[in-house]
């Protein structure tokens, strides 16, 4: 694995990226501002399932809710979204509740009581829209369950930790910028 601290220090990386790396890694754990505390326990579930991190510390789990948390509070998008998907953070509430609805029909449990295989089973349900819950009337299942991947995907490796465990040095490029 890539030692991304050493690699921040070094003149390989520019001074902008370096700000932002070294922010990412020293961030603490957010607390909730958009979602309720019940939903983002929700949420940090379900992200523990699509990125399992059963070998990092909590200190350096990467805090995939949290990013998906910042974004909805300062409601930023990437500037588009499918036709039949409400707007983001409508869509985050809707398919959460959604999830959490479909554990409790099928398990008689909240989504985050449920065991890991559990948890599995009701995602890979609204994934192939296999769902029972009434709440994937006004949702695209599908839909959902692809954009939250692709955001939890997202902001597990823009993050450092992430990057090392690929060996992703992309950040270390600053002599190729010169002129």
């Amino acid at each position: 694995m890539t030692d991304i601290r050493a690699i921040l220090q070094t003149d390989l990386v520019t001074e902008p990226t370096r700000h932002v790396l070294t922010e990412r890694l020293n961030a603490p754990r957010r607390q909730p501002a958009f979602f309720t505390a019940d939903e983002f326990a929700l949420l940090r579930a379900i992200c523990d399932r699509l990125i399992p991190q059963d070998d990092r510390s909590d200190a350096e789990r990467v805090d995939i809710a949290g990013g998906i948390d910042e974004r909805l509070t300062e409601n930023k998008s990437n500037g588009w979204r499918y036709d039949e998907m409400p707007p983001d953070r409508d869509a985050y509430q809707l398919g959460l509740r959604g999830i959490n609805q479909s554990a409790e029909l099928v398990f008689g449990k909240p989504f985050v009581a449920l065991s890991t295989e559990q948890q599995d089973s009701v995602l890979k349900a609204v994934q192939a829209l296999d769902s029972p819950d009434s709440a994937w009337q006004t949702l695209p299942a599908d839909r959902f369950f692809e954009e939250l991947l692709a955001e939890a995907v997202e902001n597990y490796y823009s993050h450092p930790l992430a990057q090392a465990e690929i060996d992703y040095v992309g950040f270390a490029d600053a002599k190729g910028w010169e002129l």
